[in-house]
């Protein structure tokens, strides 16, 4: 019998990804960002929580970066920090472990956003949680979504590779998937040995 969790799944709360905000808008460099609205969605559940995000990353040395959620209302630190080809990419600055983080988690019951290096073993991936069959069809998918673009998902097994992609790319995905094809197939096996056994 497996053991009940004891961990808190992560992406069952709330995620701040700097690199994903910039690339939406919320924050610029070089710019001060007034407020602006942004929501949490769950595949499952739906929208799971809305917030006001506000941010100023005029500064050469610093930046502040600022959420507003419910009765949360937390300001992080901004930190640049200079690229080895030249340029700067910016941080979050984790308010507990003062390092910086690209991304900053709230996970349920939490009462602000850290680094996942702050919530330990109290928290862990939805993949930890899973079972071998569970991450191979988990795997499967993510590889379908990377390869189907605008094609039926039903149709294909493995979608033809993209324009834009690499032969040798592509064939490390052909590989992972027919890795995860022999596990679900070493699961159906086992599950048949045991039900003809019984």
């Amino acid at each position: 019998m497996p053991r009940p969790r004891e961990r808190v799944c992560l992406q069952d709360g709330l995620k701040l990804d700097l690199n994903r905000l910039a690339r939406q808008g919320f924050v610029r460099r070089g710019a001060n960002i007034g407020g602006r609205g942004i929501k949490w969605t769950h595949s499952y559940w739906g929208e799971i929580a809305t917030g006001t995000i506000s941010a100023d990353m005029s500064g050469k040395d610093e930046g502040w970066f600022r959420i507003q959620l419910g009765s949360l209302d937390q300001r992080i630190i901004l930190l640049p920090r200079a690229r080895h080809f030249g340029g700067q990419q910016w941080y979050f600055l984790c308010p507990i472990m003062n390092r910086p983080a690209s991304v900053l988690w709230k996970p349920n019951g939490a009462t602000r956003f850290c680094s996942r290096q702050t919530w330990g073993r109290q928290v862990a991936y939805q993949s930890q949680f899973n079972d071998a069959t569970n991450r191979a069809h988990a795997g499967k998918a993510r590889i379908k979504s990377q390869l189907i673009a605008d094609l039926d998902p039903d149709e294909w097994d493995l979608p033809p590779k993209p324009k834009w992609m690499r032969w040798a790319t592509y064939n490390r995905y052909g590989e992972q998937n027919d890795h995860y094809e022999e596990v679900l197939d070493y699961g159906c096996v086992a599950l048949a040995s045991k039900l003809l056994a019984s």
